[in-house]
């Protein structure tokens, strides 16, 4: 049986997962920059993440180790289970969010019809479909996937027209839109590749040509991604409004807004909970990864059903304050340091490291920086990883003498 995926297959992968309401909702908080600065914050943003993105994804093509696994070079096998339960965590949180924000839209649809009215109803829908993704795997979805992609491409490029060239234009922002800085929106920019670092290697560790399969998923994700936000900053900018269904429905979209958002919930999720459940893989080997990634379905959906989840701002600068210094961490060791704490436990000093780089990506969200918060840190967290490296290894060589 042969389980490696084409550099075809792998674009597809993350063209699914760029195509998704988060980012068009996380788009719409641009519009209070104006087009000009908003697209140059949301290019900038997605350069910085994409980059990033792309080498950790490489990680794992390179040492065919999930996204997770391959943590434990850095930080110990401990050290990767602790990291592993943080990104199941952070994913099940995406799963509600995804499903939250998807049936939430797919129920505008119907506001007027008492049959189909129901965000509980369209938060089981989805998480039924997401779960039917997961038992058809990974590497079997085939012409299935290629046909929903295709299909969703098309829609995505009906909505582009609806909301650029069959919107009349607002030239007041809605009042309802918090001001945002420059440096603030480069951040949320970032923040979304970002999100994704803890778990591209679960899909890059399959592929048959490591290089190539590797840039063509964060060139794709990037690009499409970038689609995404400027088509919510668009609507946002265009026509007031921020709920993308309500403006699909206006527009007269109907069945063909409904297929975008279940299409491109579902893609997205899908990796969310396949993820999650490759992750629990490394905090206990025995777990069944398919079995969580169906229990993390059933949890993100009963989250959706109970749970408000309209402003996940924190959310996502949460997320970079966690994963940002854990990949510099990585990305020094891998190409620079190569050093391997895999049998230990723990590696204290870098797990030290990783807690100094938090604190300061906390402390940097204080100071506006014009290309964000994730790069400085990075680049200090980069710095204090090949600093401590090479001081151990001077000391592993005289100790030797």
């Amino acid at each position: 049986m042969n389980n490696k995926t084409n550099i075809f297959s792998n674009a597809l992968i993350w063209f699914g997962a760029a195509v998704s309401i988060a980012e068009i909702l996380t788009g719409t908080y641009f519009a209070p920059l104006g087009f000009s600065k908003g697209i140059a914050a949301i290019l900038i943003g997605h350069i910085i993440g994409c980059v990033l993105l792309f080498f950790s994804g490489y990680i794992g093509a390179i040492s065919k180790k999930s996204a997770m696994e391959s943590t434990a070079t850095s930080f110990g096998s401990f050290g990767a289970k602790f990291f592993a339960l943080l990104n199941v965590v952070q994913l099940t949180g995406w799963t509600g969010i995804m499903i939250y924000d998807g049936a939430l839209s797919i129920n505008e649809i119907f506001s007027d019809s008492t049959k189909f009215h129901s965000t509980c109803l369209w938060s089981l829908v989805i998480g039924i479909l997401i779960i039917l993704w997961i038992f058809i795997g990974i590497t079997n979805l085939g012409k299935f996937n290629t046909i929903a992609m295709g299909a969703l491409f098309v829609l995505t490029l009906v909505m582009c027209k609806v909301i650029f060239f069959s919107t009349s234009a607002n030239p007041e922002i809605n009042p309802l839109l918090e001001a945002i800085t420059f440096g603030q929106a480069v951040e949320l920019a970032v923040a979304m590749p970002l999100s994704w670092l803890p778990l591209i290697s679960d899909y890059t560790k399959y592929a048959e040509k490591p290089f190539k399969a590797t840039f063509a998923s964060a060139a794709t994700y990037g690009i499409i991604s970038c689609w995404m936000y400027i088509i919510g900053m668009g609507a946002a900018i265009l026509t007031g409004e921020t709920d993308i269904a309500k403006i699909m429905v206006k527009a007269g979209l109907g069945i063909i807004a409904l297929f975008i958002l279940i299409l491109s919930t579902v893609t997205t999720t899908f990796l969310d909970a396949y993820s999650a459940g490759v992750s629990s893989k490394t905090i206990w080997q025995k777990l069944p990864e398919k079995w969580i990634a169906v229990a993390v379905t059933i949890l993100g959906t009963a989250a959706a059903i109970i749970f408000p989840m309209d402003n996940i701002t924190g959310f996502l600068y949460f997320i970079g304050s966690v994963f940002a210094p854990m990949i510099a961490i990585q990305l020094a060791d891998f190409f620079i340091v190569k050093t391997d704490s895999s049998q230990n436990k723990f590696d204290v000093t870098k797990l030290i490291i990783w807690f100094v780089g938090f604190i300061i990506y906390r402390l940097l969200m204080k100071t506006d920086f014009i290309v964000g918060n994730t790069l400085p840190d990075m680049i200090i967290t980069f710095a204090i990883t090949i600093i401590t490296g090479k001081i151990k290894n001077k000391t592993a060589d005289k100790s030797k003498l």
